[in-house]
C-alpha cells in the first residue's frame, strides 16, 4: 500500500511522456502518453504491450481529410485524457480545437469534432461509464451531455445537448456525479453548482464556496 517502492524504467524512445497510469491488479497497469500511446504491463513493468499501432499524431496525418477542425493545427499533444471504469477513453487535443475517442480492440484513436464554435475546457464519462453518455465543458461555462451508449465504433458526431447553467463566465473545470441524478460542477475560482435532475437545473454553492482550501460535502 505504498509503504516500499521500486523504480520502473520507460523507454527514452517513449512516445510522449506518461501522464496517466492506472492499476489494474497485482504487478499490471495500463499507461497513457501525451501523444497517445497506450501500454499494459503484466509483470510490474518490466515489460509493456502497446495497444495503439500509432500515435494521435500520425493517425490526423492519415485522417487529416476527415473534416475535424482543428486537426491541422495539432501539435502532438493531448491533455485531459480520462479513462472510464471498462477502460475506454476520451482526450482533448492541446488546444481544445476537437477530441479523440479510443476503445480497447482499436487500433488507433478516432478524432471527434466538437458540437460548438467554443473550444474545449473538460471532458468525463458521466458516472465514469461509457453506458451512461459523455459530458462536456466549453470556454465560458458552457456545459452539454450525451445520451447513454455513445458509439465509440462510430465515425459519426455525437450529439450533445446543452445543459442550462449560468455559471457568469466563469469555466467549468471538472463534473462529478453522486449518481445519475445528482452532480457538482466545479468551476474556477472556486465556485460550485449542484444539481439534483440529472444537469437540468443548477444552484449556485454559496455557502460552501472555497478558494484555497479543501472542500467536502
Amino acid at each position: 500500500g505504498g509503504k516500499t517502492w521500486l523504480r520502473v524504467p520507460v523507454s527514452p524512445k517513449l512516445p510522449g511522456e506518461p501522464i496517466l497510469i492506472t492499476a489494474l491488479g497485482p504487478d499490471t497497469a495500463e499507461m497513457t502518453t501525451s501523444a497517445g500511446a497506450i501500454y499494459v504491463t503484466n509483470n510490474g513493468g518490466r515489460n509493456w504491450k502497446a495497444q495503439v499501432k500509432e500515435t494521435i499524431d500520425s493517425t490526423l496525418n492519415r485522417t487529416i481529410s476527415s473534416g475535424v477542425s482543428g486537426a491541422s493545427y495539432f501539435t502532438g499533444n493531448i491533455i485531459g485524457v480520462i479513462r472510464d471504469k471498462n477502460g475506454k477513453y476520451l482526450a482533448i487535443s492541446s488546444r481544445g480545437n476537437f477530441f479523440l475517442t479510443w476503445q480497447p480492440g482499436q487500433e488507433f484513436w478516432i478524432p471527434r469534432a466538437r458540437d460548438t464554435s467554443r473550444r474545449i475546457q473538460s471532458m468525463g464519462f458521466i458516472e465514469n461509464d461509457l453506458e451512461q453518455g459523455l459530458w462536456m465543458s466549453t470556454r465560458g461555462g458552457g456545459l452539454s451531455f450525451t445520451k447513454s451508449q455513445p458509439d465509440f465504433d462510430s465515425i459519426n458526431n455525437f450529439d450533445f445537448s446543452s445543459s442550462d447553467i449560468k455559471t457568469g463566465g466563469y469555466g467549468i473545470l471538472d463534473v462529478n456525479f453522486k449518481n445519475k441524478d445528482e452532480l457538482w460542477a466545479a468551476c474556477g475560482g472556486g465556485i460550485l453548482y449542484s444539481s439534483i435532475d440529472g444537469g437540468k437545473s443548477w444552484k449556485k454553492d454559496d455557502e460552501d464556496k472555497v478558494i484555497g482550501k479543501s472542500w467536502k460535502k
